[in-house]
């Protein structure tokens, strides 16, 4: 059985540049509230990794691809994604999943 219909769930995986952690994971947590507001959003949780300060996991979930594409263009993730060259180590990775259980 498919749990997701179209649901779009993914998680970003953002790695700061030595001095940057806090600069970035400022950055990540002004997304949260905003991004919980919009019409599509189902999950949107930031982690970082305990034995990898620096190393930030977004969990987050849309109801379908038009959502995700609408979180994209929301002007508040414009921002954030115009200052991520400067934060990242390496480019963001984004890991697609298909939910399997409930």
């Amino acid at each position: 059985m498919n749990m997701t219909a179209e649901k779009i769930i993914s998680i970003a995986i953002l790695k700061a540049k030595p001095g940057k952690r806090e600069a970035l994971r400022e950055g990540l947590l002004k997304l949260i509230e905003p991004t919980r507001q919009e019409v599509g959003n189902l999950d949107y949780v930031l982690f970082e990794l305990k034995n990898e300060t620096g190393t930030f996991y977004m969990r987050e979930a849309f109801t379908n691809q038009d959502a995700l594409d609408d979180h994209f263009k929301a002007p508040y993730f414009q921002a954030f994604a115009a200052t991520i060259e400067d934060l990242l180590e390496e480019p963001l990775r984004l890991i697609f999943l298909d939910q399997v259980s409930s």
